[in-house]
């Protein structure tokens, strides 16, 4: 995943054009979302930052909490093909990817042919991923990092745009199997996800316990969205955003931090850190209607990009830390 600047002469007054005409249709997609969804604005925001950057995300929370919700109703309002698998111990790669399958045709000759598995899809939602064997767990990585699969020696395309919405229960830990950092660190983000507000729970009770419920509607297309995440790696980024994300990365990692993170932290995110926080710092300021990232943005991204691509030591463990309160520690440095 490559963030570095174009070498072709930009054209800023087109950039402008282009990303004036995207801040409508990222407005009628909250809108639309908005309709379906109610609250949770920091989870909608950040889920459709890693759909713009190109990415994926992982949604980690309680069960009842509309994750499944959110990625239908993306699925709708972006105009992808969505589909949907339920991770259990007992699912095999094949039953992702697909297979080949023995046929005889009329003149009695036998051949393979590849029946395309659930992978094949915009929009995939990998329902309680943790709960899937290592081994089906590896046959996912591939296509989350190449955006293809490899079946019987032969290679097959994936849809364009592939983006993977995986979801994790925090809770029933037994019987799981946690997802390797190799595998964590191809999630572009982890969204972690919490109780409704109020006013959010109270429409919830009223809009959708009658007859009628709110059906989200297509806003853009696959196409449409492929040109909003290309105009999002045009968009300019200044020198002071780069250096804070490379501070706040940097920062993070025993031996390059401070002492505090020596003590604190066992292992620290790499260089796709920094990608995925140049990236989601582009598109979280297209998302609020600016044309350029801020610091700002960085602070406010630090701890979803952050936290699945950090380890505590034992003695940050003992003292009660979190990863999140290292990360926020880190955050106010940059002031």
């Amino acid at each position: 995943m490559s963030v570095h600047a174009t070498t072709e002469t930009v054209d800023e007054a087109a950039i402008v054009a282009q990303a004036e005409t995207a801040l409508g249709d990222i407005a009628n997609i909250k809108s639309e979302i908005g309709n379906v969804i109610f609250g949770q604005e920091d989870v909608i925001q950040n889920a459709i930052v890693a759909i713009l950057s190109g990415g994926h995300a992982l949604l980690v929370g309680v069960p009842g909490l509309a994750k499944t919700k959110l990625v239908d109703t993306l699925g709708t309002v972006l105009g992808l093909d969505s589909g949907r698998i339920q991770f259990t111990p007992d699912l095999m790669p094949a039953d992702i990817l697909g297979s080949e399958v023995l046929e005889e045709a009329d003149d009695g000759k036998r051949h393979f042919r590849f029946v395309k598995g659930p992978i094949f899809t915009q929009l995939l939602m990998a329902d309680e991923i943790n709960r899937a064997s290592p081994r089906t767990q590896s046959a996912l990585l591939q296509a989350m990092q190449e955006y293809h699969v490899t079946v019987a020696g032969q290679h097959y395309d994936l849809p364009a745009p592939f983006h993977v919405l995986a979801t994790q229960n925090p809770l029933e830990q037994e019987g799981t199997y946690p997802l390797p950092e190799a595998q964590l660190d191809r999630f572009l983000m982890q969204i972690d996800i919490t109780y409704p507000e109020v006013e959010a729970e109270r429409r919830i009770l009223i809009d959708t316990t009658g007859i009628d419920a709110a059906v989200a509607n297509p806003v853009v297309t696959a196409q449409r969205l492929q040109e909003l995440q290309t105009l999002v790696r045009r968009m300019p980024v200044p020198e002071s955003v780069v250096e804070a994300i490379l501070r706040l990365v940097r920062s993070a990692r025993p031996g390059t931090g401070t002492d505090a993170t020596d003590r604190h932290v066992a292992w620290g995110p790499g260089p796709r850190a920094s990608q995925s926080l140049m990236l989601c710092a582009r598109a979280r300021a297209l998302y609020e209607g600016r044309f350029a990232p801020s610091v700002d943005d960085v602070r406010a991204l630090a701890e979803p990009i952050l936290q699945h691509r950090m380890a505590l030591t034992f003695a940050a463990r003992a003292e009660g830390m979190s990863v999140g309160t290292v990360i926020a520690g880190l955050v106010d440095a940059l002031e």
